[in-house]
Order: C-alpha cells, then structure tokens, then sequence
C-alpha cells in the first residue's frame, strides 16, 4: 500500500546564514532535493556524514520536539539542534497523516523521562499503556525500545527513527524488522537512521548512502553494514589476524 505523507524534501541554501556546521558536510552541503519514493526509507552511511543531522531537521520542520516523542510532546533537556531545519520545505502527500512519532537514540532517556512527567498528570489516565504499561525506566534499555514501538506506533503515522536498533538484541532486531515492515504495508510512512544489517533488509525499502561527495540510492548488498558484516562472519579469522596485528 501506497500512502506517502511526504513525497520529496528540498533545501534552499539560501537561507542559510553564515557559516553553520552543517554546511561543512559534504553530503548535506550538495543536497538539493531528496525524494522518498517507497513508505520506508533508510539512511546510511559512516559516523559524522549528516544522516542524523538530516532526520533531526525533517523531524523538527515537521513540528516534532528535537529530543523525540510525538508533535504533542513538548520539553527541552539541552537545545542543541542545527538550523539545517529553516532551510527545508516538503512536498506532502494528500493525506495527513494520523500519528507520528520522532525517536533518537541519543536523546532516549529525556524522552523517557517526560514521559514519567505526563504519566504523572492525573487528566492523562494510563498514559503508561502506550509504553508497555509502566515506566520506560523500569525496563531494560532493549525492553523499552521495543515497548514503545509496539505499543505507541499505532499506524498510519509518519515515524522518524533514529538508529533504533542501539539498544536492541539481534532477535529483538528482526521482531522490530517485521514490526516496520507492517507498519509500512498498512499506510505509514516511515524515514529511518541506521547502522543496522537486519533492519536494512527490509523489503521494498529506500536506501540513501551519505558517504561520498553527494546522498545517493544504494541497494542493500552495496551498504557497508551488510558488507562489513558479511565479510566478518565469512573472513573472520583473517579479518581479526589483521586487525589485532596493528
């Protein structure tokens, strides 16, 4: 199913004031327009090339709080956002979507943290039954991940993730694997961070590299996450001879 709330993403430069740290990023300094032609897109590519800084400026112009948690979520822990958002305008779908959900990785903790905070306003009722029925802080650092993806995604959403898989267990990876894989079948729109193999053999998905000079398509087998990885479990030996020798 077919049901894009945002078709194409476009950054003019020339909004951009001075001389910001983003602008030094070889990849989001040449990016122009980025269209998303499948409901779940991945980002990829080595530390420091700008996909996170890009899903945290989607996320942020389209009304999600920086540290994460849904449009209604409203708290700042430390503001340390880029401006890369001013310089960005969508091309949307039609249809707006019906739920929508921003979660980072980095910020995980103050997310959880503001949730206690809501939970603890009488006039919310069971806000702990959209995270797994009790605090996020009370369940591993995996459990609670996977709590709030199976609980609070509840579809036809725009969901922005930003590396999801840190703190999850390979098992864990594949259930998440086949969690977005519905969520996408069912009309949502999904844009995804990530240094994972299994969540990258999702099929049907969107592969955008930003190593390199520019972003650009890739297909799973060309990632480096699948090739480093397959090369460690097919060379490993030879693979821990070199490296372990330096």
């Amino acid at each position: 199913m077919t049901s894009r709330y945002l078709n194409k993403l476009l950054l003019h430069w020339e909004r951009v004031e001075g001389e910001p740290y983003f602008a030094s990023i070889p990849a989001i300094r040449s990016l122009k327009e980025l269209n998303f032609p499948s409901n779940v897109t991945f980002f990829v590519g080595e530390n420091g090339t700008g996909k996170s800084t890009l899903l945290e400026a989607i996320a942020v112009e389209y009304g999600f709080n920086p540290e994460g948690g849904s449009r209604n979520f409203n708290f700042t822990t430390r503001d340390s956002h880029s401006d890369l958002y001013r310089c960005i305008s969508f091309h949307k779908g039609p249809v707006r979507p019906k739920d929508g959900f921003f979660l980072r990785a980095e910020s995980f903790y103050n997310l959880a943290s503001q949730v206690d905070e809501y939970a603890s306003v009488p006039a919310r009722g069971n806000f702990y039954q959209n995270y797994g029925g009790k605090s996020l802080h009370q369940q591993s650092h995996g459990e609670s991940f996977f709590s709030l993806l199976k609980n609070r995604f509840w579809g036809n959403g725009l969901y922005l993730l930003d590396e999801p898989e840190s703190a999850l267990s390979p098992q864990r990876q594949l259930a998440v694997l086949a969690l977005l894989y519905q969520l996408g079948q069912e009309g949502s729109q999904l844009i995804i961070a990530t240094h994972s193999p299994i969540l990258l053999g999702l099929p049907e998905a969107a592969i955008y590299s930003f190593d390199g000079e520019a972003v650009h398509p890739v297909s799973y087998e060309e990632t480096e996450s699948y090739q480093v990885t397959k090369m460690f479990l097919t060379r490993r030996e030879q693979m821990l001879e070199e490296l372990l020798r330096q």
